[in-house]
């Protein structure tokens, strides 16, 4: 199964996908840490996000979701998926959608906190 966690930048995602990821046995995948071990494995997906990477582009959709959908394809039946922050966009989620098995999004989580909770964790 699939859960996307889904909210703004510094609101938790990450540190709730870790700290659930490591007391159930699950996988956290996060897109910064996915394009750092495709590029530091010299996959042929990691040489073309490196591309665009080097020169301060950012990765295109079709990159991401080309990386994000490889991943998946690795997963048993059991096992669960704790996407950090992907998809972003909504062409992220249907481009996803489309290359993910059909019900294997089980559930989507958006976290909020206020915006001074925020700038306050972003400026820290």
């Amino acid at each position: 199964m699939i859960v996307i966690l889904l909210g703004p930048p510094g609101v938790g995602k990450g540190t709730q996908a870790s700290l659930a990821a490591q007391s159930n046995g699950w996988e956290h995948l996060s897109t910064g840490e996915l394009l750092r071990d495709e590029v530091s494995r010299k996959t042929e997906l990691g040489e073309r996000a490196n591309e665009f990477m080097s020169r301060g582009d950012l990765v295109p959709d079709e990159l991401m979701v080309e990386m994000v959908a490889s991943r998946i394809a690795g997963q048993g039946p059991g096992d669960v998926l704790l996407l950090d922050g992907f998809p972003r966009t909504l062409p992220q989620a249907e481009a996803l959608g489309a290359k993910a098995p059909s019900g294997a999004v089980g559930l989507s989580l958006y976290f909020t906190a206020p915006d001074s909770v925020l700038t306050a964790r972003l400026m820290g």
